[in-house]
């Protein structure tokens, strides 16, 4: 049996119909990628929050296990494995994280120091250009505990 030239002609789709979809779908994406975009930096912020408030919760932690914060050449690691510097803690119970510490959203390392200028400890993250100061992606996101 053979396939007349109707059938096969409808078999598929014409250069007009894919044009049409195809610019269909590129106006779709030009409204919906500059939303997902800013998002994207959303979600940034939304993490180095909660980031900082993790770390600022483990560090409230060590505090009451030790009886003050790790100092600022501790560091975070003091976290995760017990610090072998001066003041070595004695109540050291922990790792008071599971998870490596890990950079902040941009790639940047979280800055801590203790004693900070706002308070016990100054936990932040520079932003998107990993410099201190800054507005919109590149502000710094200070430590939500250290203000209250």
């Amino acid at each position: 049996m053979t396939v007349s030239k109707r059938n096969r002609s409808q078999a598929g789709f014409t250069l007009i119909e894919l044009l049409v979809v195809m610019i269909i779908l590129a106006v779709l994406a030009a409204f919906a990628i500059p939303r997902v975009l800013n998002r994207t930096e959303d979600a940034r912020r939304a993490r180095a929050i909660s980031d900082v408030k993790t770390l600022g919760t483990a560090l409230d932690m060590y505090k009451a296990d030790n009886g003050e914060y790790p100092t600022t050449e501790q560091g975070l690691d003091a976290l995760r494995q017990a610090p072998t510097s001066d003041p070595v803690p004695k109540g050291w119970n922990g790792p008071y994280l599971k998870e490596p510490i890990a950079a902040d959203p941009w790639g940047n390392p979280y800055v801590y120091e203790s004693p900070g200028e706002t308070g016990d400890y100054d936990l932040i993250t520079l932003g998107a250009d990993g410099q201190p100061g800054g507005d919109g992606k590149n502000a710094d996101y200070p430590d939500l505990q250290a203000q209250e």
